[in-house]
Protein backbone atom coordinates (compact mmCIF):
# COMPACT_ATOMS: atom_id res chain seq x y z
CA UNK A 1 0.00 0.00 0.00
CA UNK A 2 1.51 3.31 -1.09
CA UNK A 3 0.37 6.80 -1.89
CA UNK A 4 -3.35 7.42 -2.17
CA UNK A 5 -5.90 7.16 -4.95
CA UNK A 6 -8.43 9.79 -3.87
CA UNK A 7 -8.98 12.86 -1.76
CA UNK A 8 -11.86 12.19 0.60
CA UNK A 9 -14.16 14.69 -1.15
CA UNK A 10 -13.69 12.78 -4.41
CA UNK A 11 -15.34 9.65 -2.99
CA UNK A 12 -19.13 9.36 -3.30
CA UNK A 13 -21.89 6.79 -3.71
CA UNK A 14 -20.67 6.30 -7.27
CA UNK A 15 -17.55 4.65 -5.81
CA UNK A 16 -19.48 2.01 -3.82
CA UNK A 17 -17.85 -1.37 -4.35
CA UNK A 18 -14.53 0.15 -5.45
CA UNK A 19 -11.19 -0.20 -3.69
CA UNK A 20 -9.64 3.12 -2.71
CA UNK A 21 -6.66 4.37 -0.72
CA UNK A 22 -7.06 7.50 1.39
CA UNK A 23 -4.72 9.22 3.82
CA UNK A 24 -5.06 11.88 6.48
CA UNK A 25 -5.41 12.63 10.18
CA UNK A 26 -7.59 10.90 12.76
CA UNK A 27 -10.28 13.46 13.51
CA UNK A 28 -12.18 11.27 15.96
CA UNK A 29 -12.04 7.65 17.18
CA UNK A 30 -15.01 5.79 18.67
CA UNK A 31 -15.22 2.22 20.00
CA UNK A 32 -18.82 0.94 19.97
CA UNK A 33 -19.76 -2.62 20.82
CA UNK A 34 -16.73 -4.20 19.27
CA UNK A 35 -16.71 -1.95 16.22
CA UNK A 36 -14.11 0.77 15.81
CA UNK A 37 -15.16 3.95 14.00
CA UNK A 38 -12.52 6.34 12.73
CA UNK A 39 -13.35 9.72 11.20
CA UNK A 40 -10.43 10.33 8.86
CA UNK A 41 -9.76 13.93 7.79
CA UNK A 42 -7.82 15.38 4.90
CA UNK A 43 -7.99 18.92 3.56
CA UNK A 44 -11.07 18.09 1.50
CA UNK A 45 -13.33 16.60 4.17
CA UNK A 46 -14.15 13.74 6.57
CA UNK A 47 -14.83 10.06 5.87
CA UNK A 48 -15.84 7.27 8.22
CA UNK A 49 -13.73 4.10 8.51
CA UNK A 50 -15.38 1.07 10.18
CA UNK A 51 -13.47 -2.02 11.35
CA UNK A 52 -14.79 -5.25 12.87
CA UNK A 53 -12.98 -7.51 15.36
CA UNK A 54 -12.68 -10.29 12.77
CA UNK A 55 -10.19 -8.17 10.82
CA UNK A 56 -7.40 -8.97 13.28
CA UNK A 57 -4.47 -6.92 11.91
CA UNK A 58 -6.62 -3.96 10.91
CA UNK A 59 -8.57 -4.00 14.16
CA UNK A 60 -5.44 -4.17 16.32
CA UNK A 61 -3.84 -1.28 14.44
CA UNK A 62 -6.93 0.90 14.68
CA UNK A 63 -7.22 0.11 18.37
CA UNK A 64 -3.85 1.85 18.85
CA UNK A 65 -4.61 5.09 17.03
CA UNK A 66 -5.50 8.31 18.78
CA UNK A 67 -6.55 11.79 17.73
CA UNK A 68 -4.32 13.47 15.10
CA UNK A 69 -2.39 10.30 14.21
CA UNK A 70 -1.56 10.26 10.49
CA UNK A 71 -2.90 7.18 8.69
CA UNK A 72 -3.28 5.57 5.32
CA UNK A 73 -6.27 3.30 4.72
CA UNK A 74 -6.91 0.91 1.84
CA UNK A 75 -10.36 -0.56 1.59
CA UNK A 76 -13.71 -0.91 -0.13
CA UNK A 77 -16.28 1.89 -0.31
CA UNK A 78 -19.65 0.80 1.01
CA UNK A 79 -22.99 2.35 1.95
CA UNK A 80 -23.66 3.15 5.58
CA UNK A 81 -26.29 0.94 7.22
CA UNK A 82 -29.89 2.10 7.04
CA UNK A 83 -30.58 4.92 9.45
CA UNK A 84 -26.85 5.58 10.06
CA UNK A 85 -26.26 8.23 7.40
CA UNK A 86 -24.94 11.61 8.53
CA UNK A 87 -26.60 14.38 6.47
CA UNK A 88 -24.16 16.99 7.85
CA UNK A 89 -21.25 15.37 5.98
CA UNK A 90 -20.81 15.32 2.21
CA UNK A 91 -19.61 11.71 2.65
CA UNK A 92 -22.30 10.95 5.22
CA UNK A 93 -23.96 8.18 3.20
CA UNK A 94 -20.80 6.09 2.67
CA UNK A 95 -17.94 4.56 4.64
CA UNK A 96 -14.78 2.59 3.99
CA UNK A 97 -14.38 -0.98 5.17
CA UNK A 98 -10.62 -1.24 5.53
CA UNK A 99 -8.54 -4.10 4.19
CA UNK A 100 -5.20 -2.61 5.21
CA UNK A 101 -4.24 0.31 7.43
CA UNK A 102 -0.91 1.95 8.14
CA UNK A 103 0.04 4.40 10.87
CA UNK A 104 2.33 6.88 9.14
CA UNK A 105 2.99 9.13 12.15
CA UNK A 106 1.93 9.15 15.76
CA UNK A 107 0.92 12.32 17.59
CA UNK A 108 1.40 13.50 21.12
CA UNK A 109 -1.79 14.56 22.84
CA UNK A 110 -2.33 18.01 21.27
CA UNK A 111 -2.76 21.08 23.49
CA UNK A 112 -6.15 21.35 21.82
CA UNK A 113 -8.06 19.37 19.24
CA UNK A 114 -8.66 21.16 15.94
CA UNK A 115 -12.40 20.52 16.25
CA UNK A 116 -12.42 22.43 19.56
CA UNK A 117 -9.94 25.19 18.66
CA UNK A 118 -12.45 28.05 18.48
CA UNK A 119 -12.88 27.93 22.27
CA UNK A 120 -9.10 28.09 22.85
CA UNK A 121 -7.22 31.32 23.62
CA UNK A 122 -5.87 32.89 20.43
CA UNK A 123 -2.28 33.11 21.69
CA UNK A 124 -2.30 29.35 22.27
CA UNK A 125 -3.73 28.74 18.82
CA UNK A 126 -1.09 30.97 17.22
CA UNK A 127 1.69 29.19 19.12
CA UNK A 128 0.47 25.91 17.64
CA UNK A 129 -0.70 27.44 14.38
CA UNK A 130 -0.09 24.22 12.43
CA UNK A 131 -2.76 22.57 14.62
CA UNK A 132 -5.10 25.56 14.37
CA UNK A 133 -4.86 25.44 10.57
CA UNK A 134 -6.23 21.89 10.63
CA UNK A 135 -9.66 23.30 11.49
CA UNK A 136 -11.93 22.66 8.48
CA UNK A 137 -13.45 26.15 8.82
CA UNK A 138 -10.07 27.86 8.86
CA UNK A 139 -8.78 25.67 6.04
CA UNK A 140 -11.84 26.78 4.07
CA UNK A 141 -10.61 30.37 4.20
CA UNK A 142 -7.39 29.36 2.44
CA UNK A 143 -9.23 27.33 -0.17
CA UNK A 144 -11.24 30.49 -0.85
CA UNK A 145 -8.06 32.57 -0.96
CA UNK A 146 -6.63 30.21 -3.56
CA UNK A 147 -9.78 30.52 -5.71
CA UNK A 148 -9.64 34.32 -5.43
CA UNK A 149 -6.01 34.45 -6.54
CA UNK A 150 -6.68 32.08 -9.42
CA UNK A 151 -9.56 34.28 -10.63
CA UNK A 152 -7.50 37.46 -10.25
CA UNK A 153 -4.58 36.10 -12.25
CA UNK A 154 -6.85 34.79 -14.99
CA UNK A 155 -8.64 38.14 -15.30
CA UNK A 156 -5.45 40.16 -15.61
CA UNK A 157 -3.90 37.68 -18.03
CA UNK A 158 -7.02 37.79 -20.20
CA UNK A 159 -6.91 41.61 -20.23
CA UNK A 160 -3.29 41.96 -21.32
CA UNK A 161 -1.61 42.73 -17.98
CA UNK A 162 1.99 41.67 -17.30
CA UNK A 163 2.90 40.08 -13.97
CA UNK A 164 6.11 41.91 -12.97
CA UNK A 165 7.99 41.56 -9.66
CA UNK A 166 9.40 44.75 -8.13
CA UNK A 167 12.21 44.98 -5.53
CA UNK A 168 11.70 43.93 -1.92
CA UNK A 169 14.69 46.06 -0.90
CA UNK A 170 14.27 49.72 -1.80
CA UNK A 171 15.01 53.16 -0.39
CA UNK A 172 13.12 54.62 2.55
CA UNK A 173 10.14 56.79 1.62
CA UNK A 174 9.46 60.05 3.48
CA UNK A 175 5.66 60.00 3.09
CA UNK A 176 3.24 57.52 4.62
CA UNK A 177 3.68 55.00 7.43
CA UNK A 178 6.97 54.12 9.14
CA UNK A 179 9.30 51.89 7.15
CA UNK A 180 10.81 48.60 8.22
CA UNK A 181 14.51 49.34 7.76
CA UNK A 182 17.15 46.82 6.65
CA UNK A 183 20.76 47.83 7.42
CA UNK A 184 23.36 47.33 4.72
CA UNK A 185 26.36 45.19 5.71
CA UNK A 186 28.59 46.38 2.87
CA UNK A 187 27.70 50.09 3.07
CA UNK A 188 28.00 51.16 6.68
CA UNK A 189 25.31 53.52 7.94
CA UNK A 190 23.04 52.98 4.96
CA UNK A 191 19.68 51.24 4.98
CA UNK A 192 17.23 49.63 2.65
CA UNK A 193 13.51 49.75 3.42
CA UNK A 194 11.00 46.99 2.89
CA UNK A 195 8.38 48.35 0.48
CA UNK A 196 5.21 49.94 1.81
CA UNK A 197 4.00 49.76 -1.78
CA UNK A 198 5.54 49.17 -5.23
CA UNK A 199 4.24 52.66 -6.10
CA UNK A 200 7.33 54.27 -7.63
CA UNK A 201 8.46 51.11 -9.41
CA UNK A 202 5.10 50.51 -11.06
CA UNK A 203 5.06 54.11 -12.28
CA UNK A 204 8.53 53.58 -13.72
CA UNK A 205 7.19 50.48 -15.50
CA UNK A 206 4.62 52.74 -17.16
CA UNK A 207 7.43 55.07 -18.26
CA UNK A 208 9.18 51.96 -19.62
CA UNK A 209 6.15 51.22 -21.81
CA UNK A 210 4.92 48.06 -20.08
CA UNK A 211 1.44 49.64 -20.38
CA UNK A 212 -0.45 47.22 -18.08
CA UNK A 213 1.13 45.79 -14.94
CA UNK A 214 -0.07 43.77 -11.97
CA UNK A 215 1.60 41.99 -9.09
CA UNK A 216 0.52 39.97 -6.06
CA UNK A 217 2.87 41.97 -3.86
CA UNK A 218 3.98 41.53 -0.25
CA UNK A 219 4.24 44.94 1.43
CA UNK A 220 5.32 46.10 4.89
CA UNK A 221 4.28 48.96 7.18
CA UNK A 222 5.54 49.56 10.69
CA UNK A 223 2.20 50.70 12.11
CA UNK A 224 0.22 50.07 15.27
CA UNK A 225 -1.79 46.90 14.75
CA UNK A 226 -5.47 46.09 15.07
CA UNK A 227 -7.87 43.37 13.93
CA UNK A 228 -7.79 44.46 10.29
CA UNK A 229 -4.09 45.38 10.05
CA UNK A 230 -0.84 43.41 10.00
CA UNK A 231 2.79 44.58 9.66
CA UNK A 232 3.11 42.57 6.45
CA UNK A 233 0.26 41.99 4.07
CA UNK A 234 -0.51 41.20 0.46
CA UNK A 235 -1.73 43.59 -2.23
CA UNK A 236 -3.20 43.05 -5.65
CA UNK A 237 -1.19 45.88 -7.17
CA UNK A 238 -2.24 47.29 -10.54
CA UNK A 239 -1.12 50.08 -12.89
CA UNK A 240 -2.17 50.96 -16.44
CA UNK A 241 -1.45 53.63 -19.07
CA UNK A 242 -3.64 55.64 -21.45
CA UNK A 243 -6.87 55.15 -19.49
CA UNK A 244 -9.06 57.78 -17.87
CA UNK A 245 -10.52 57.42 -14.40
CA UNK A 246 -13.87 55.95 -15.45
CA UNK A 247 -12.18 53.36 -17.67
CA UNK A 248 -10.01 52.26 -14.74
CA UNK A 249 -13.03 52.05 -12.43
CA UNK A 250 -15.02 50.06 -15.00
CA UNK A 251 -12.17 47.57 -15.51
CA UNK A 252 -11.47 47.04 -11.82
CA UNK A 253 -15.17 46.64 -11.10
CA UNK A 254 -15.33 43.97 -13.81
CA UNK A 255 -12.40 42.20 -12.11
CA UNK A 256 -14.25 42.08 -8.78
CA UNK A 257 -17.42 40.85 -10.47
CA UNK A 258 -15.45 37.98 -11.99
CA UNK A 259 -13.66 37.14 -8.73
CA UNK A 260 -16.89 36.94 -6.73
CA UNK A 261 -18.60 34.90 -9.43
CA UNK A 262 -15.77 32.38 -9.74
CA UNK A 263 -14.76 32.14 -6.07
CA UNK A 264 -18.19 32.32 -4.39
CA UNK A 265 -20.73 31.89 -7.18
CA UNK A 266 -22.07 35.34 -6.22
CA UNK A 267 -23.36 37.84 -8.79
CA UNK A 268 -22.66 41.40 -7.64
CA UNK A 269 -24.85 44.42 -8.31
CA UNK A 270 -23.32 47.40 -10.17
CA UNK A 271 -21.22 49.48 -7.79
CA UNK A 272 -22.56 52.78 -6.50
CA UNK A 273 -20.33 55.81 -7.22
CA UNK A 274 -20.21 58.95 -5.11
CA UNK A 275 -17.84 61.77 -4.35
CA UNK A 276 -15.97 62.02 -1.06
CA UNK A 277 -17.97 65.14 -0.20
CA UNK A 278 -21.28 63.34 -0.77
CA UNK A 279 -20.11 60.30 1.23
CA UNK A 280 -19.25 62.51 4.20
CA UNK A 281 -22.59 64.35 3.96
CA UNK A 282 -24.75 61.29 3.42
CA UNK A 283 -22.99 58.80 5.69
CA UNK A 284 -20.49 60.73 7.81
CA UNK A 285 -17.71 58.46 6.54
CA UNK A 286 -15.42 58.07 3.54
CA UNK A 287 -16.02 54.31 3.74
CA UNK A 288 -19.77 54.07 4.27
CA UNK A 289 -21.60 50.81 4.85
CA UNK A 290 -24.58 50.90 2.50
CA UNK A 291 -26.17 47.90 4.22
CA UNK A 292 -27.09 49.85 7.37
CA UNK A 293 -30.21 51.61 6.12
CA UNK A 294 -30.95 55.06 4.83
CA UNK A 295 -28.35 57.81 4.56
CA UNK A 296 -28.18 60.70 7.00
CA UNK A 297 -30.41 63.78 6.76
CA UNK A 298 -28.74 67.15 6.37
CA UNK A 299 -30.89 69.29 8.67
CA UNK A 300 -28.56 72.29 8.79
CA UNK A 301 -30.84 74.61 6.80
CA UNK A 302 -34.02 73.44 8.53
CA UNK A 303 -32.38 74.08 11.90
CA UNK A 304 -31.81 77.73 10.92
CA UNK A 305 -35.56 78.32 11.30
CA UNK A 306 -36.02 76.94 14.83
CA UNK A 307 -36.16 78.99 18.02
CA UNK A 308 -33.38 77.23 19.92
CA UNK A 309 -30.26 79.28 19.22
CA UNK A 310 -27.81 76.45 19.91
CA UNK A 311 -29.32 74.40 17.08
CA UNK A 312 -30.05 77.37 14.81
CA UNK A 313 -26.43 78.55 14.85
CA UNK A 314 -24.71 75.15 14.76
CA UNK A 315 -22.34 74.84 11.75
CA UNK A 316 -23.78 71.40 10.95
CA UNK A 317 -26.92 69.51 11.98
CA UNK A 318 -27.27 65.86 10.96
CA UNK A 319 -30.11 63.41 11.46
CA UNK A 320 -30.26 59.63 11.76
CA UNK A 321 -33.51 58.07 10.56
CA UNK A 322 -34.77 54.92 12.28
CA UNK A 323 -37.75 53.73 10.29
CA UNK A 324 -40.78 51.98 11.77
CA UNK A 325 -39.58 51.91 15.34
CA UNK A 326 -41.04 53.67 18.36
CA UNK A 327 -38.23 52.98 20.83
CA UNK A 328 -38.69 52.80 24.57
CA UNK A 329 -37.45 55.65 26.72
CA UNK A 330 -34.69 53.32 27.89
CA UNK A 331 -33.53 52.78 24.31
CA UNK A 332 -33.58 56.50 23.62
CA UNK A 333 -31.60 57.26 26.77
CA UNK A 334 -29.10 54.59 25.72
CA UNK A 335 -28.60 56.25 22.33
CA UNK A 336 -28.14 59.63 23.98
CA UNK A 337 -25.49 58.12 26.29
CA UNK A 338 -23.83 56.50 23.30
CA UNK A 339 -23.67 59.82 21.47
CA UNK A 340 -22.00 61.41 24.47
CA UNK A 341 -19.44 58.59 24.56
CA UNK A 342 -18.67 59.42 20.91
CA UNK A 343 -18.00 63.04 21.88
CA UNK A 344 -21.36 64.76 21.35
CA UNK A 345 -22.60 67.23 23.99
CA UNK A 346 -26.04 65.67 23.60
CA UNK A 347 -28.55 64.15 21.20
CA UNK A 348 -32.05 65.32 20.31
CA UNK A 349 -34.69 62.71 19.51
CA UNK A 350 -38.07 62.96 17.80
CA UNK A 351 -40.62 60.11 17.58
CA UNK A 352 -43.58 60.63 15.23
CA UNK A 353 -46.68 58.66 16.14
CA UNK A 354 -50.19 58.74 14.73
CA UNK A 355 -51.62 60.89 17.55
CA UNK A 356 -48.62 62.96 18.59
CA UNK A 357 -44.97 63.74 17.97
CA UNK A 358 -42.81 63.14 21.04
CA UNK A 359 -39.43 64.83 21.42
CA UNK A 360 -36.74 65.51 23.96
CA UNK A 361 -36.57 69.03 22.49
CA UNK A 362 -40.16 70.22 22.90
CA UNK A 363 -39.29 72.81 25.55
CA UNK A 364 -36.32 74.18 23.59
CA UNK A 365 -37.75 74.01 20.07
CA UNK A 366 -41.48 74.28 20.64
CA UNK A 367 -43.99 72.13 18.80
CA UNK A 368 -43.45 74.07 15.57
CA UNK A 369 -39.66 73.60 15.65
CA UNK A 370 -40.00 69.88 16.29
CA UNK A 371 -42.39 69.53 13.33
CA UNK A 372 -40.06 71.48 11.03
CA UNK A 373 -37.17 69.13 11.74
CA UNK A 374 -39.41 66.07 11.43
CA UNK A 375 -40.80 67.26 8.09
CA UNK A 376 -37.33 68.12 6.77
CA UNK A 377 -36.19 64.57 7.56
CA UNK A 378 -39.23 62.98 5.93
CA UNK A 379 -40.36 61.43 9.21
CA UNK A 380 -43.44 59.18 8.86
CA UNK A 381 -45.77 57.71 11.47
CA UNK A 382 -43.84 55.16 13.51
CA UNK A 383 -40.41 56.62 12.64
CA UNK A 384 -37.72 58.02 14.93
CA UNK A 385 -35.22 60.80 14.21
CA UNK A 386 -31.98 61.39 16.14
CA UNK A 387 -30.41 64.83 15.70
CA UNK A 388 -26.73 65.69 16.29
CA UNK A 389 -25.31 69.20 15.99
CA UNK A 390 -21.78 70.57 16.06
CA UNK A 391 -18.85 71.43 13.86
CA UNK A 392 -18.71 70.35 10.25
CA UNK A 393 -17.83 67.55 9.52
CA UNK A 394 -17.72 66.30 13.15
CA UNK A 395 -21.52 66.28 13.49
CA UNK A 396 -21.90 64.17 10.37
CA UNK A 397 -19.15 61.77 11.47
CA UNK A 398 -20.87 61.25 14.81
CA UNK A 399 -24.27 60.75 13.18
CA UNK A 400 -22.70 58.25 10.79
CA UNK A 401 -21.29 56.25 13.69
CA UNK A 402 -24.69 56.25 15.39
CA UNK A 403 -26.35 55.09 12.17
CA UNK A 404 -24.08 52.06 12.06
CA UNK A 405 -24.32 51.21 15.76
CA UNK A 406 -28.10 51.44 15.83
CA UNK A 407 -28.42 49.28 12.71
CA UNK A 408 -26.24 46.65 14.39
CA UNK A 409 -28.16 46.84 17.67
CA UNK A 410 -31.48 46.41 15.86
CA UNK A 411 -30.09 43.67 13.59
CA UNK A 412 -30.92 45.80 10.55
CA UNK A 413 -27.62 45.46 8.68
CA UNK A 414 -28.60 43.74 5.44
CA UNK A 415 -26.74 40.56 4.46
CA UNK A 416 -24.65 40.34 1.32
CA UNK A 417 -22.01 42.50 -0.34
CA UNK A 418 -22.50 46.22 -0.98
CA UNK A 419 -19.74 47.91 -3.00
CA UNK A 420 -19.22 51.53 -3.87
CA UNK A 421 -16.59 53.78 -5.40
CA UNK A 422 -15.70 56.92 -3.47
CA UNK A 423 -14.02 59.55 -5.67
CA UNK A 424 -12.65 63.11 -5.58
CA UNK A 425 -10.89 62.90 -2.23
CA UNK A 426 -9.05 65.97 -0.92
CA UNK A 427 -5.51 66.06 -2.26
CA UNK A 428 -4.03 67.24 1.05
CA UNK A 429 -4.89 67.17 4.74
CA UNK A 430 -3.42 68.91 7.75
CA UNK A 431 -1.40 66.81 10.19
CA UNK A 432 -1.48 68.17 13.75
CA UNK A 433 1.20 65.66 14.69
CA UNK A 434 3.63 66.92 12.04
CA UNK A 435 2.38 70.52 11.94
CA UNK A 436 2.22 70.59 8.15
CA UNK A 437 0.30 69.56 5.07
CA UNK A 438 0.51 65.89 4.11
CA UNK A 439 -0.85 63.95 1.16
CA UNK A 440 -4.26 62.45 1.80
CA UNK A 441 -3.26 59.43 -0.33
CA UNK A 442 0.34 59.82 -1.54
CA UNK A 443 2.32 62.62 -3.20
CA UNK A 444 2.08 61.07 -6.68
CA UNK A 445 -1.71 61.56 -6.89
CA UNK A 446 -2.98 63.75 -9.73
CA UNK A 447 -4.81 66.93 -8.63
CA UNK A 448 -8.21 67.61 -10.16
CA UNK A 449 -7.64 69.67 -13.30
CA UNK A 450 -10.23 72.25 -12.25
CA UNK A 451 -8.35 72.94 -9.00
CA UNK A 452 -4.82 73.48 -10.30
CA UNK A 453 -5.22 77.26 -10.11
CA UNK A 454 -5.66 77.15 -6.31
CA UNK A 455 -2.94 74.55 -5.64
CA UNK A 456 -0.58 76.88 -3.80
CA UNK A 457 -3.10 79.38 -2.36
CA UNK A 458 -5.82 77.02 -1.06
CA UNK A 459 -4.29 73.53 -0.99
CA UNK A 460 -6.87 72.11 1.45
CA UNK A 461 -9.61 72.90 -1.09
CA UNK A 462 -7.92 70.99 -3.91
CA UNK A 463 -9.59 67.77 -4.99
CA UNK A 464 -7.63 64.77 -6.20
CA UNK A 465 -8.16 62.16 -8.89
CA UNK A 466 -8.13 59.51 -6.17
CA UNK A 467 -10.68 56.75 -5.72
CA UNK A 468 -11.38 54.03 -3.16
CA UNK A 469 -13.34 50.80 -3.39
CA UNK A 470 -15.44 50.29 -0.26
CA UNK A 471 -17.07 46.98 0.67
CA UNK A 472 -19.51 46.75 3.59
CA UNK A 473 -17.94 49.72 5.35
CA UNK A 474 -14.32 48.64 4.86
CA UNK A 475 -11.81 50.23 2.51
CA UNK A 476 -10.89 47.45 0.12
CA UNK A 477 -8.68 49.30 -2.35
CA UNK A 478 -7.22 52.71 -2.95
CA UNK A 479 -5.95 54.21 -6.18
CA UNK A 480 -5.61 57.30 -8.29
CA UNK A 481 -4.55 58.80 -11.55
CA UNK A 482 -0.84 59.64 -11.22
CA UNK A 483 1.14 62.77 -11.91
CA UNK A 484 3.31 62.18 -14.96
CA UNK A 485 4.57 65.72 -15.69
CA UNK A 486 7.81 66.54 -13.81
CA UNK A 487 6.83 70.20 -13.37
CA UNK A 488 3.53 69.35 -11.68
CA UNK A 489 5.17 66.71 -9.51
CA UNK A 490 7.71 69.31 -8.34
CA UNK A 491 4.87 71.71 -7.49
CA UNK A 492 3.22 69.07 -5.32
CA UNK A 493 6.48 68.37 -3.48
CA UNK A 494 6.89 72.10 -2.87
CA UNK A 495 3.38 72.45 -1.43
CA UNK A 496 4.27 69.58 0.90
CA UNK A 497 7.20 71.66 2.14
CA UNK A 498 10.07 69.80 0.48
CA UNK A 499 13.01 71.95 -0.59
CA UNK A 500 14.57 71.65 -4.02
CA UNK A 501 17.50 69.79 -2.46
CA UNK A 502 15.17 67.32 -0.68
CA UNK A 503 13.15 66.76 -3.85
CA UNK A 504 16.30 65.99 -5.81
CA UNK A 505 17.76 63.73 -3.12
CA UNK A 506 14.58 61.71 -2.53
CA UNK A 507 12.82 61.74 -5.89
CA UNK A 508 15.35 62.97 -8.43
CA UNK A 509 15.42 59.59 -10.18
CA UNK A 510 11.62 59.67 -10.64
CA UNK A 511 11.52 63.23 -11.98
CA UNK A 512 14.39 62.38 -14.32
CA UNK A 513 12.43 59.39 -15.66
CA UNK A 514 9.42 61.63 -16.33
CA UNK A 515 11.61 63.71 -18.65
CA UNK A 516 11.95 60.79 -21.07
CA UNK A 517 8.36 60.46 -22.21
CA UNK A 518 6.01 59.45 -19.41
CA UNK A 519 2.49 58.40 -20.47
CA UNK A 520 -0.64 59.35 -18.52
CA UNK A 521 -1.31 56.49 -16.14
CA UNK A 522 -3.17 55.41 -13.04
CA UNK A 523 -3.62 52.43 -10.81
CA UNK A 524 -4.97 50.88 -7.68
CA UNK A 525 -3.99 48.44 -4.93
CA UNK A 526 -6.45 45.97 -3.37
CA UNK A 527 -5.85 44.50 0.07
CA UNK A 528 -5.99 40.79 -0.71
CA UNK A 529 -6.14 39.72 2.94
CA UNK A 530 -9.03 42.09 3.66
CA UNK A 531 -10.85 41.01 0.50
CA UNK A 532 -10.69 37.35 1.49
CA UNK A 533 -11.63 38.18 5.09
CA UNK A 534 -14.81 39.95 3.95
CA UNK A 535 -15.67 37.27 1.39
CA UNK A 536 -15.23 34.53 4.00
CA UNK A 537 -17.13 36.39 6.72
CA UNK A 538 -14.08 36.03 8.98
CA UNK A 539 -13.69 38.18 12.09
CA UNK A 540 -10.02 39.09 11.67
CA UNK A 541 -7.25 39.25 9.11
CA UNK A 542 -5.46 36.64 11.20
CA UNK A 543 -8.09 34.13 10.08
CA UNK A 544 -7.03 34.44 6.42
CA UNK A 545 -3.23 34.74 6.83
CA UNK A 546 -1.41 31.44 7.31
CA UNK A 547 1.11 32.65 9.89
CA UNK A 548 -0.05 36.03 11.22
CA UNK A 549 1.35 38.31 13.90
CA UNK A 550 -0.42 39.25 17.12
CA UNK A 551 -1.68 42.73 17.95
CA UNK A 552 1.81 43.40 19.41
CA UNK A 553 3.51 42.38 16.16
CA UNK A 554 4.89 39.11 17.52
CA UNK A 555 4.75 35.58 16.16
CA UNK A 556 4.11 33.14 19.05
CA UNK A 557 5.01 30.20 16.81
CA UNK A 558 8.59 31.24 16.01
CA UNK A 559 9.01 33.80 18.81
CA UNK A 560 9.75 36.58 16.32
CA UNK A 561 11.01 39.25 16.59
CA UNK A 562 13.99 37.73 18.36
CA UNK A 563 17.34 38.83 19.72
CA UNK A 564 20.40 38.43 17.50
CA UNK A 565 23.98 37.89 18.57
CA UNK A 566 26.60 40.62 18.76
CA UNK A 567 28.53 39.30 15.78
CA UNK A 568 25.53 39.87 13.49
CA UNK A 569 25.05 43.38 14.85
CA UNK A 570 28.74 44.15 14.43
CA UNK A 571 28.67 43.04 10.80
CA UNK A 572 25.80 45.47 10.23
CA UNK A 573 27.62 48.28 12.06
CA UNK A 574 24.85 48.39 14.67
CA UNK A 575 24.62 48.36 18.43
CA UNK A 576 21.75 48.04 20.91
CA UNK A 577 21.40 50.95 23.33
CA UNK A 578 19.23 49.21 25.94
Amino acid sequence: MAGRTHYIAEISEQNIGQRVTVAGWVHRRRDHGGLIFIDLRDRSGLLQIVAEPGQTDVFETLARVRGEYVMRVHGVVGPRPSGMANPELASGSIEIRPQAVEILAESKTPPFMPSEAEAVDELVRLKYRYLDLRRPGLLGHFLLRDRVLHAVRRFFHDHGFLDVETPALARSTPEGARDFLVPSRVQAGRFYALPQSPQIFKQLLMVAGFDRYYQIAKVFRDEDLRADRQPEFTQIDVEMSFMDRDQILDLMEAMLHQVFQEALGTTLEPFVRMSWRDAMRLYGSDKPDLRAGEPLCDLTQAARTVAWEVLATAPAVAGVLVRQLAPSRRQLDGWVAQARQLGAPGLLWIVREARETRSSGHKLLGAQGVERLADAAGLLDGDTLLVAAGEDPAAFRLAGQLRLEIARQLDRVMPGFKFLWVTDFPLFEWSDEEGRLVSAHHPFTMPHADDLAILEDSPLEVRSEAYDVVLNGSELASGSLRIYQPELQSRIFSVLGLSAEEIDAKFGFLLQAFQYGAPPHGGIAFGLDRLVMLMAGAKSLRDVIAFPKTARGTDPLTDAPSLVDRRQLSELHLGVTQ
